[in-house]
């Protein structure tokens, strides 16, 4: 009987020992992983055969999308703006929100922080005998209800036009 409880356990017991941080995304589905495919812009015939770029492999091909680019102009901004720095128009808007000071090395302070913590939070995590995503445990403090706030901010008077209407 003993022998079999360690048949039973063991595997068990081993199991629990990977560790796959705090974030376990692997896909539990049999078909397809759409985050592995990456859209491409249609193929174009060009002009003239003869003036054809230079190929340089390696490098950004004139099918590849650039993400950052269709985000700024998504949001009604122009691509040669995000390397320009700050335009005059956001001026005040920086100066508002840096007049307490501003860390030069604030992203790495926040992921030296922010992995501290992770690794603070992981050290009671590690033992699990099923695959979970331990990301919601350890941040479930951090985490914000957004109904419990909406309506929080109604009862302060406040106009949350972005909400789904109070019931």
């Amino acid at each position: 009987m003993r022998f079999v409880a360690a048949l039973v356990l063991l595997p068990l017991a081993l199991g629990a020992c990977g560790n796959t941080g705090l974030r376990d995304i692997r896909s539990t589905a049999k078909g397809p992983d759409e985050f592995m495919v990456q859209p491409s812009k249609p193929l174009q015939q060009p002009d003239s055969y003869n003036a054809l770029p230079v190929p340089t492999p390696g490098q950004e091909n004139l099918t590849d999308r650039n993400a950052i680019a269709e985000g700024v102009l998504a949001f009604g901004g122009t691509p040669q703006s995000n390397a320009a720095g700050i335009p005059a128009s956001d001026a005040a808007l920086v100066q508002q929100a840096s007049r307490m000071g501003v860390s030069a090395n604030i992203r790495q302070e926040l992921a030296d922080t922010d992995a501290a913590f992770r690794k603070r939070k992981a050290r009671f995590t590690q033992i699990k005998i099923v695959p979970t995503d331990r990301y919601d445990q350890a941040y479930k403090r951090q985490i914000l209800d957004a109904p419990r706030e909406a309506v929080r901010w109604r009862r302060a008077g406040a106009r949350t036009p972005s909400a789904p209407p109070a019931e």
